[in-house]
């Protein structure tokens, strides 16, 4: 059973929250994290790649010159993929690169990868969290507080337009309600940070999930 602290905005700790060992076990499932991961980068992808094929690109329908007697190789057209200018063969054409994955296969990578981060250590758990100020300097002083200076990710309940704010400037922070948390925003996060309404809510969902 993992057991984590508290803290509240100042790094201080004020409590301690024990996870839910039916859902966090510590349980990493390699492969299953791989196959979602692959699935919502291949779900980004725009797919708006394209070329020409030899019927798009401009030139004669004619044959450039008589087939016997120049001396030079025969050719049929100059839209020939083998000339220059010529149309491009088996190249990419717009499509629509996403598929989908069964839900309970999207839950279960998502505990596999908060059990990563857990035996990392690298999860915190906040009180709570507010910048009524909206500056981002005070959020700055926040994760200076944790002592989080690697890529974070801020998990809250239902996150304020001043929190929004103040945390936009900085580059290796994001904040994400907690509804709206993937495998793939795990990993690409080093550091988890959850504020603890958060955790519990999340913690209930994955509950249904993994049963």
């Amino acid at each position: 059973m993992f057991t984590l602290s508290v803290l509240n905005s100042k790094g201080k700790e004020v409590g301690t929250m024990e996870l839910d060992e039916t859902v966090f076990d510590g349980t990493v499932n390699i492969a299953l994290l791989h196959q979602v991961t692959v699935m919502y980068e291949a779900n980004q992808r725009q797919g708006t790649a394209n070329t020409k094929t030899r019927a798009h690109v401009s030139g004669g329908n004619s044959k450039p010159w008589r087939q016997k007697g120049t001396g030079r190789a025969r050719v049929g057209s100059s839209r020939s993929p083998l000339w220059r200018k010529g149309g491009i063969v088996f190249g990419p054409h717009p499509r629509d690169y996403s598929y989908q994955v069964p839900r309970r296969m999207k839950t279960k990578a998502l505990v596999s990868s908060l059990n990563s981060r857990l035996q990392d250590k690298l999860v915190t758990v906040l009180e709570g969290l507010s910048i009524p100020s909206g500056k981002t300097k005070d959020f700055s002083q926040v994760l200076t507080a944790l002592k989080l200076t690697q890529k974070t990710l801020v998990v809250c309940d239902q996150p304020d337009a001043l929190l929004l704010r103040a945390a936009r400037n900085i580059a290796n922070a994001q904040i994400m309600r907690w509804n709206d948390l993937n495998a793939r925003d795990v990993l690409t996060h080093r550091a988890l940070v959850f504020q603890k309404q958060a955790l519990e809510q999340l913690t209930e969902r994955l509950k249904k999930g993994v049963q």
